[in-house]
């Protein structure tokens, strides 16, 4: 069987949260949503899913009530315990009779042939590869040749993360499929945010990710693994499938704490569905691909462009939240001019000592001079943020030593009355490289809900602010050293 990235207290939540998740299904939630839509023809609904063990909740109880489609897209379906369990939920789904379409990206795939065949071996499940170019049926010198015959096509990769239920109800946002994700990583997890919506907004992600289902970047796994197709056999199928369930109901795994979450998961649904608000919002993706290609590591795409037109029309302030802080061409310019408008801009991303990219960090870093005298304030969050004990609540209590807490929301608030969450970070592969969505909510109750989200994350509790301290010194001497190194290299058109 697959090896598994095992966090012991992950494995005992998920392993009941997928077990009894059929309890908190009746009546149905994605009915109770239909109901909703019914009254705003003309609307979306949005709920924020702010913290990790919430937003893992809600994805199992809409999985386990999907009737009739499941259609996944991510960057990231890690083989731990959440990517595993989340494996086992949709091939329960299959069973029932949902077809569950999946598409992942190529990059950085640890899945086991036999696993991907197994599970899309399910004549409801189809499973299809983003730009193979790395992992999936690729040797070592095929992705050594294909980074240099196109390096840029190596780096286009596809950022999207989305889940949709029976075309009712959708979740997007900055999380992919992992245990960092929802809190349960036992040394570093992600302080994220995602969105789940109903509405008219549903129709539009169902329709980008046909675009990318139909498009030749898309591969069904079956034929980039042809000669372990043919060779699976019936049993190695029957065999695995049965070894997700079993994972999924080990008894041993149960905890009591976990069940009465489970228990009163329904009332909690429910009052979360109470807050939805019902508002325009727009669904902003990218094209598979991103564009043409013909301008090098540059050339934008459908949501560099929507995100500039809303942050060109700010007049009073513009808030942003983002783990990597790397300004693209011409970003800077903007922002000064906004700035000499009048417009107030504030920034919150990762510092050295709670990044999980000194990559990333370094191109920052020999911008950053330049950010803070263009009159950005810029803050920087803690890995110890004293949020996180607020953040990362869940049924089994936190460990004495809190792990690591880092930025990996992508959130965007103009004016306070707009705003954007979804996949886009500030850097250049986001707005060169990689395909993003997201959507604009243009409703001043969320635009006020992410604004004091983001605003407790900029507290000196949870923040160091840039141009009054010096971050840098917080972090250890190995990262500063990485830092160094990393800074060596004109990395930015790929950050």
């Amino acid at each position: 069987m697959p090896s598994i990235k095992r966090e012991p207290i992950a494995c005992i939540v998920l392993s009941v949260l997928l077990l009894f998740a059929p309890l908190s299904a009746s009546p149905s939630q994605l009915t109770k949503i239909a109901e909703q839509q019914a009254l705003y023809p003309a609307q979306s609904g949005v709920t924020l899913l702010e913290q990790g063990e919430q937003a893992l909740l809600t994805r199992a109880i809409l999985t386990d009530q999907a009737n009739s489609s499941i259609d996944v897209q991510y960057f990231i379906w890690s083989t731990d315990n959440v990517g595993t369990l989340s494996s086992e939920a949709l091939l329960r789904a299959a069973e029932r009779g949902v077809t569950v379409r999946i598409i992942v990206d190529d990059f950085l795939i640890d899945a086991e042939p036999e696993t991907l065949l197994s599970l899309a071996a399910h004549p409801n499940i189809f499973i299809r590869i983003y730009n193979p170019r790395h992992s999936v049926g690729i040797s070592l010198w095929e992705r050594l040749w294909g980074l240099i015959s196109d390096f840029r096509g190596s780096n286009q990769r596809m950022h999207d993360k989305s889940t949709i239920f029976d075309g009712t109800a959708a979740i997007t946002g900055g999380r992919n499929m992992a245990d960092e994700y929802f809190d349960y990583d036992h040394a570093y997890n992600f302080r994220d945010r995602d969105v789940l919506l109903a509405g008219p907004v549903v129709k539009q992600m169902s329709e980008s990710f046909q675009r990318f289902w139909d498009h030749p970047l898309t591969v069904p796994v079956e034929k980039l693994l042809p000669d372990e197709h043919e060779a699976l056999t019936k049993e190695q199928i029957t065999h695995y499938q049965a070894w997700l369930h079993a994972y999924a109901k080990d008894k041993e795994n149960f905890a009591p704490e976990v069940r009465q979450a489970l228990l009163t998961m329904r009332s909690q649904f429910e009052a979360m569905m109470a807050t939805m608000q019902w508002g325009e919002v727009e669904f902003i993706s990218d094209l598979p691909g991103k564009n043409a290609g013909v301008d090098g590591m540059k050339g934008g795409g459908e949501t560099t462009s929507a995100l500039l037109d809303l942050i060109a029309r700010a007049q009073q302030s513009i808030l942003i939240q983002s783990p990597y802080l790397v300004m693209p061409e011409g970003g800077l310019a903007l922002i000064r001019e906004l700035i000499k408008r009048g417009v107030k801009v504030r920034i919150v991303t990762n510092s050295l000592a709670s990044t999980d990219n000194p990559q990333a960090f370094s191109g920052y870093h020999k911008q950053r001079e330049q950010l803070l005298a263009a009159g950005i304030q810029i803050f920087e969050f803690k890995p110890d943020a004293a949020i996180a004990t607020t953040l990362m609540q869940r049924a089994i209590p936190l460990p004495r030593q809190l792990p690591i807490f880092a930025i990996h929301a992508k959130s965007l608030v103009i004016d306070e009355q707009t705003a954007y969450v979804g996949t886009f970070n500030l850097d250049p592969r986001s707005a060169h490289l990689n395909t993003e969505v997201g959507v604009v909510i243009r409703d001043r109750a969320i635009a006020r809900q992410i604004t004091e989200s983001i605003g407790q994350d900029m507290k000196p509790e949870n923040s160091w602010q840039s141009d009054l301290q010096d971050p840098d010194s917080e972090a250890s001497l190995m990262k500063r050293i990485q830092l160094w190194f990393w800074k060596l290299f004109p990395l930015d058109p790929i950050l």
